[in-house]
């Protein structure tokens, strides 16, 4: 019988990857790129601060989010654990506003009304924290997608609005969903407008923390 090569054996274990957050697209993007991930809800106040820029914004809530989760951890005193956090958001074609998730129906319909026919901007922050021991290491990266949306009529605004679908999405659409089908151009990231940036996400995994997916 062949004897099993010992570098094989001595293969160093994959770190348990934490996700701080409940989105399923999230979820689902990651399952999808094979990263088996626990989801936590983080514990953060998602309000813009006063004089803060669109990108500051995603940068510093993607950090909060992966300290929150990781502050409840709790691990063993070898095991390695990556924490991914992301705040998403959309910000208006004059780049003057933030446009988070609407508070009703009319707030969805001025949203749309706002991009509809312009290009916007998506931004996504997303941390990285390592813990192991008592080593702590956060990385933050920030990514850029322009986003062309075609023109409607008020009445297609109406009747999307009318689906429900823009309720819990910044910039009143999914783009994922039916949003889909009015948006005509996607300079970037498609994934980073679903809500989590996966090449960069993963990039940045490989080259900062050592796990590759692929391996």
């Amino acid at each position: 019988m062949p004897r099993v090569s010992a570098a094989v054996g001595s293969r160093k274990p994959k770190p348990r990857v934490v996700l701080a957050s409940t989105s399923p697209r999230r979820i689902d993007l990651l399952g999808g790129a094979g990263l088996r991930v626990i989801a936590l809800a983080p514990d953060c106040n998602e309000d813009q601060l006063a004089g803060e820029s669109p990108r500051k914004m995603v940068a510093r809530l993607a950090l909060t989010k992966a300290h929150s989760v990781a502050l409840r951890l709790r691990q063993g005193p070898r095991e390695r654990v990556l924490v991914i956090a992301a705040d998403t958001t959309v910000v208006s074609p004059s780049g003057r506003r933030v446009l988070g998730k609407p508070r009703s129906r009319a707030e969805a319909a001025s949203m749309l009304k706002m991009i509809c026919g312009k290009t916007h901007e998506v931004l996504t922050g997303f941390t990285v924290i390592e813990l192991q021991g008592a080593r702590r290491r956060a990385v933050t990266v920030v990514v850029s997608t322009q986003v062309t949306m075609k023109r409607l009529r008020p009445r297609q605004i109406a009747a999307y609005v009318a689906t429900g679908e823009p309720m819990d999405k910044a910039g009143s659409y999914a783009a994922q969903g039916l949003g889909m089908n009015f948006i005509t151009s996607i300079r970037g990231s498609y994934t980073n407008v679903v809500g989590l940036p996966m090449a960069e996400l993963l990039d940045t995994l490989e080259r900062k923390f050592g796990l590759s997916v692929l391996a």
